[in-house]
């Protein structure tokens, strides 16, 4: 095996025990035009996309993004190989994308993020064309074992801007009033398991005074008139 073959055998061993997350955003956006274009039909335009939830430039292990559009669309697999990962069009419908994320290390399988293209709200704001309508949301991808190179690959990525960076949602708000509810959920279960409780309690203390009752009346010996 010569020294490129050895290095290469290296880098695509599986790292043990590791797991790496990398956490992603992905939706889309859309701006009503006001009317129906007459040439098309179209009434908005929209841009989907996939982009990391941190501060990083994704390209560092992302080869590309296959984003896989409606047929009725003129070559409806667009493929982006550089940030931003995203596909602007028009068009008057909604529909599912799938966005199929490729990795520079071959070894690692794609990774299929689906989304609803969300076009249609009924906020006033947006159905005047005023205002953006935003749909995106937070999820994971999930590296179990990889290999040395990803490994280098994923832990090696640079800012993807100098700036601020923040997302369309706050998704730290988000997550804090989804935990509020959650716990205002389960306190509001806990009170009505220990209602039902306190009744079952009742109910099963009336059944043994009535089983008392009716037992005392069966043992008193008939009186003679």
């Amino acid at each position: 095996m010569s020294s490129s073959e050895l290095v290469s055998a290296e880098q695509g061993a599986r790292v043990k025990g590791l797991t790496i997350v990398k956490p992603i955003v992905y939706g889309n956006i859309a701006r009503y035009f006001g009317k129906k274009r007459e040439e098309d039909g179209h009434t908005h335009q929209w841009t989907v996309y996939v982009k990391p939830y941190k501060n990083e430039d994704m390209s560092a292990y992302v080869k590309k993004v296959n984003f896989k559009l409606h047929e009725s669309y003129a070559n409806p697999n667009r493929v982006v190989t550089k940030p931003p990962y995203e596909v602007t069009e028009t068009g008057w419908g909604e529909f599912e994308i799938a966005m199929k994320i490729f990795f520079n290390d071959p070894n690692e399988r794609p990774v299929t993020v689906y989304h609803l293209l969300k076009l249609f709200q009924s906020e006033t704001d947006i159905m005047l064309g005023k205002k953006s309508l935003i749909a995106e949301f937070s999820d994971e991808i999930v590296f179990q074992e990889p290999s040395a190179l990803m490994q280098q690959l994923l832990t090696s990525s640079r800012a993807l801007t100098l700036g601020a960076y923040k997302h369309e949602t706050d998704f730290e708000e988000k997550k804090t009033k989804t935990l509020h509810n959650i716990m205002n959920a389960k306190n509001k279960i806990r009170y009505e398991i220990s209602e039902l409780n306190e009744r079952l309690k009742q109910s099963h203390e009336a059944i043994h005074k009535l089983k008392d009752e009716i037992k005392t009346v069966e043992e008193t010996p008939p009186t003679n008139k």
